[in-house]
């Protein structure tokens, strides 16, 4: 990282550097990476999204598989984990995508899913923000995917099988 570089441009290089050993390791102690992430929408019909500290943007909640676990077990952990989110019926999967951004052996699960909050959740080194937001009204740095995961799941567009 060069010295003239702005704080902001330093962070991103640094969170896409851990962000790629991350993935690294997974790849290496897993055959094929899984993940799932939950488009998770509230009685008003707002959709919850959190912004991590170690990547920028607004994102639906979510997270690996890890062995010896189901999807529904880690969308169920990712929800409570990141949100303090609870599914008041069961996980509807939309579509699973590819997600070659990460590797060329990563899929992603989305499901769609009511939840409640049970409690707020406050920020940590993991979780900086999160919140509800009316879905077309997204919060400033949504990210395209996540704002395209939307669209398909209205029928706006077709679903895509790259994340």
């Amino acid at each position: 990282m060069g010295q003239d570089e702005p704080p902001d441009e330093k962070r991103g290089k640094a969170e896409r550097a851990l962000t790629r050993v991350l993935h690294g390791y997974f790849a290496l102690s897993r055959g094929m990476t899984l993940g799932v992430r939950a488009a998770c929408f509230d009685e008003s019909g707002r959709v919850f999204l959190v912004r991590h500290s170690y990547v920028p943007g607004w994102y639906m909640p979510g997270g690996g598989v890890e062995r010896h676990e189901t999807a529904s077990e880690a969308l169920a952990k990712e929800l409570r984990e990141e949100g303090n989110l609870e599914m008041t019926g069961p996980a509807e999967l939309f579509h699973v995508y590819f997600n070659r951004r990460i590797s060329r052996r990563d899929h992603v699960l989305l499901y769609r899913v009511n939840v409640v909050q049970t409690a707020p959740r406050l920020p940590d080194r993991e979780i900086v923000e999160c919140g509800f937001f009316d879905p077309y009204e997204l919060p400033l740095g949504a990210t395209e995917a996540t704002r395209r995961r939307l669209r398909e799941l209205r029928g706006e567009v077709p679903p895509d099988d790259i994340w």
